[in-house]
């Protein structure tokens, strides 16, 4: 675990998107955040856009068996995404999968407003099964937790419903904290895998043993 900014943001999550072997990183970041990121995660680092933006936390998901995007990325950001991994195009009206889509290697919880069609879309893209729900009553699931292989940490607000849909879906435990001094969009504050978190600067140590709790980074 290591704290972090990027260029003074210490909203690590809007900029990158990671798995166990890759990070997404905006483009527009310097090569130092990149290796922070390989070395801090043991992931290989890949440059890239979605869509034209530099926001790729947002737009983009992933696990080890693949990747879905904003159905507006661009055929050299998709080139360069499937250099890693499988990619597939979100059409939806919803198509912030980041936002969207919560998801590990065991199965996804995505947006209860996301169509039948792009939900078999979203399965047949990272090969899990994936289940509409809320979390802490809000639709952007990706948005308000963050999950590994290993554990969650999920906004303040989730009921044991919540709870419970994590465990069930992810087939990980799951734990209440904020990050960032009380932020509650918690991909926004960290990236992490099974191996490691980079977590935003302003978090507090209250919330640091809090994440590595959820994320049984111990």
């Amino acid at each position: 675990m290591r704290l972090s900014q990027f260029a003074g943001n210490p909203n690590l999550g809007v900029y990158s998107r990671v798995s166990e072997s890759y990070a997404f990183v905006a483009s527009n970041l310097g090569d130092e955040y990149v290796v922070e990121i390989e070395e801090t995660l043991g992931v290989k680092g890949i440059k890239t856009s979605v869509a034209g933006s530099f926001v790729i936390g947002s737009l983009m998901a992933i696990n080890s068996n693949g990747a879905i995007v904003s159905g507006l990325t661009e055929d050299v950001e998709l080139a360069v995404i499937r250099e890693a991994l499988p990619v597939a195009l979100l059409y939806d009206n919803l198509n912030a999968a980041g936002n969207n889509i919560l998801v590990n290697d065991f199965g996804a919880i995505v947006n209860p407003e996301i169509d039948d069609a792009s939900l078999k879309q979203v399965e047949d893209a990272l090969g899990v099964e994936c289940v509409r729900g809320t979390i802490a009553g809000l639709n952007t699931v990706g948005s308000v937790c963050v999950a590994t292989n290993k554990g969650a940490a999920v906004h303040p607000g989730a009921t044991e419903e919540d709870m419970n849909l994590i465990k069930d879906v992810l087939k990980v435990e799951a734990v209440r904290t904020t990050l960032n001094h009380g932020c509650r969009s918690l991909s926004a504050c960290v990236l992490a895998n099974s191996k490691g978190a980079l977590i935003g600067e302003m978090t507090t140590p209250i919330e640091m043993g809090k994440l590595e709790d959820a994320l049984v980074l111990y």
